[in-house]
């Protein structure tokens, strides 16, 4: 054995320096990698082994007020909820070549899609990707087709399972249809590519999208061919919406808009709306417009600059001239001035029975005199509510501002009724209105206010409003003289956390008394008349109820003047008059301005707006279970009529006596 050189030493030592020197090296290449660069080559192998898909969050739903009719258990009603669908994808890498066209073909009978033809689906296996979506929208038996015949195919032909996978998604979903359509709206399909979220379209998605929407989660999925798909494993739970419970109940809303439909159609008018409101509480039952809007077609209506115009709220964004129907308001307005007055020692503006002159319509600073639609020598108080004098009504403010100048004038009419202002109601684009105000100028130069501005505003004219905002001053009327803050939300719930609460009486507690009780009941007496036989409005008489309310025509300002062919008309009133169950406002836009034979011109608020009013006053107080408060006020010939007993019958013949004693056959 031949003995070890020192050469034989050095050599060993080398090796051994070299050996050491190497596995330094790859601890500390393993260290590095493993601990100082772990989690970038976790997630670079996570990558290749494992892919995260979306999982949806559940939009908030809408709920029907299903708590109106006393007496009766509450039934959950949805207007929108999400469903869900499903996306189709495959992996085109993990498909073998000559087993694509045999795939492509069966997926493509299973999915009917409709984004894409059969040629073009096809083509969608030679994409180099390991993700593409091929089918959007599939409903649930849709997907379970697909994967029943898929998953036993990728098994006998030895491909990864989740060569081909689904996503799950939401869609909006309408079981109502066009029901609510205007305030609820809906979300695009098209989501944000990033955060997934929706793009609320407008109306009540919109406006509460940040209580509807939620957070985005995540489920892994593996690529790995040995294994199959993982669906189960959600590394990041999703976040759902809040529920929103509106005040709107579904059956009241499909009563107005079947009414307002028909009111549409027989006055021959552009379009027509209807608002309905809890007078005590401001909660909005019913919101309904004619044409409709389907949420669902929503891109219909965009792609469409005539159609858009059904899309919008325009109880809300459409601030016109109310006309008569602010004549109360001038009315409740005198009679606070009466109350002062007499506080001071001083005599009062006017009585109700005094004998008023109106014959003629001459005020200081009008070039040209205000006229009534029929000629009047003498009127009180009650006859020219129920005949819509403007000459009374405009005489009442002269004496007013006498007292009180105009700055208390235009106070009382912000501050007491809430014109000019928003009413802060739950949706987009509400116009507050205008109110004149001194010293401010239009955009064409001349003052908003001048002298006889007050006597426009008496009679509706120079002021505009949104019908939302003259419901709840028809509100103050009905519910004894406090001022309403409208609503459409009831509750907000997300996970049995109240994030909005409304229904507490706390809420109707703090609402302020503008009226005191006196005026109100005085001002309540006078409409009362309104539907009665002399009245302008007969035709909203509501058999077998009390109701109290009146009518509105005003001409629509067009390119800076006024139309003598373009109207808005209203009426405007609640029932029973006791214990008022609502305040319905009812308008058409443009009627046809025609006279009927008989009856009058079309487009008067008494004959295109009152009959609806009547109609959906009658079949919403029969849902309610209202009981009738005037069981002997029908129309004669009916076995139910009693002339001594009918409310108001009575009171309405001796006033017709006095009108005809103070202006003969006029």
């Amino acid at each position: 054995m031949t003995k070890p050189t020192k050469d034989d030493h050095r050599r060993l030592l080398i090796l051994s320096g070299g050996i050491f020197l190497l596995l330094t090296l790859l601890v500390g290449q393993f260290f590095r990698i493993q601990i100082v660069e772990g989690e970038k080559w976790s997630h670079h192998a996570g990558q290749q082994h494992y892919f995260d898909v979306i999982e949806p969050f559940v939009r908030g739903k809408f709920y029907s007020n299903t708590s109106v009719k006393k007496g009766h258990p509450e039934v959950m009603q949805k207007f929108a909820f999400d469903i869900r669908k499903f996306h189709l994808y495959i992996d085109p890498e993990a498909i073998p070549e000559k087993l694509k066209n045999e795939v492509a073909g069966k997926l493509f009978s299973l999915s009917h899609p409709q984004q894409l033809e059969a040629k073009k689906f096809r083509s969608q296996f030679d994409k180099e990707t390991r993700s593409r979506k091929i089918v959007s929208w599939m409903d649930e038996n849709t997907k379970e087709n697909v994967m029943k015949w898929w998953l036993p195919y990728a098994r006998k032909h030895k491909i990864p399972s989740n060569a081909v996978f689904v996503v799950g998604d939401t869609l909006r979903s309408h079981p109502f249809g066009k029901l609510l359509g205007q305030v609820l709206h809906t979300v695009r399909v098209q989501k944000d590519d990033k955060s997934q979220q929706a793009f609320p379209t407008g109306g009540l998605e919109h406006s509460l999208h940040k209580y509807l929407t939620g957070k985005q989660g995540k489920r892994r999925l593996m690529r790995s061919p040995r294994h199959s798909l993982e669906t189960n494993q959600v590394v990041e739970p999703p976040e759902h919406g809040a529920d929103c419970y509106l005040t709107i109940n579904h059956y009241l809303q499909a009563i107005c808009e079947e009414e307002v439909e028909r009111g549409v159609k027989n006055s021959k008018a552009r379009c027509g709306w209807a608002v309905m409101m809890d007078p005590h509480t401001g909660e909005i039952l019913a919101l309904a417009q004619y044409p409709f809007f389907f949420p669902d077609d929503y891109q219909r209506y965009f792609n469409n600059k005539e159609l858009i115009e059904d899309s919008k709220v325009k109880a809300i964004t459409d601030a016109n001239e109310p006309g008569s129907i602010m004549k109360p308001v001038s009315l409740a307005i005198a009679f606070k001035a009466n109350k002062l007055l007499r506080a001071q020692g001083k005599s009062p503006v006017f009585s109700v029975d005094e004998k008023m002159d109106t014959s003629s319509g001459r005020f200081p600073g009008r070039s040209r005199p205000i006229t009534d639609t029929h000629f009047h020598h003498y009127l009180n108080t009650n006859l020219a509510l129920q005949k819509s004098s403007n000459i009374y009504a405009a005489t009442l403010i002269q004496r007013t501002l006498k007292a009180f100048g105009e700055p208390w004038y235009r106070n009382e009419l912000q501050n007491t009724f809430g014109f000019g202002l928003k009413t802060g109601i739950e949706l987009p684009s509400e116009s507050p209105g205008v109110l004149p105000m001194p010293g401010k100028k239009h955009p064409n130069g001349k003052l908003e206010w001048s002298t006889p501005t007050p006597y426009s505003l008496a009679i509706g004219h120079n002021i505009q409003a949104n019908s939302i905002q003259m419901a709840r001053v028809f509100a103050i009327f009905a519910n004894g003289g406090k001022l309403v803050q409208p609503t459409l939300v009831r509750k907000i719930i997300k996970n049995d956390e109240v994030l909005i609460d409304n229904t507490q009486p706390e809420r109707s507690e703090q609402f302020p008394r503008v009226l005191d009780p006196d005026i109100v009941q005085a001002v309540v007496k006078a409409l009362k008349f309104v539907t009665k036989k002399g009245g302008c409005a007969s035709g909203a008489n509501i058999w077998g109820y009390t109701e109290a309310g009146k009518t509105g025509t005003s001409m629509k300002i067009v390119n800076g003047s006024y139309s003598d062919k373009k109207h808005i008309s209203t009426f405007v009133g609640f029932a029973p008059v006791s214990n008022p169950a609502f305040v319905l406002l009812v308008c058409m836009d443009e009627p046809l301005p025609v006279f009927i034979p008989g009856r009058g011109s079309n487009h008067h608020g008494g004959l295109c707006c009152a009959p609806v009013f009547r109609e959906i006053g009658r079949r919403a107080l029969e849902y309610l279970g209202t009981t009738p408060d005037d069981p002997h006020g029908y129309p004669k010939g009916d076995p139910r009529f009693d002339e001594k007993k009918a409310d108001c019958i009575s009171e309405a013949k001796k006033l017709e006596e006095l009108y005809k004693q103070w202006n003969g056959s006029h």
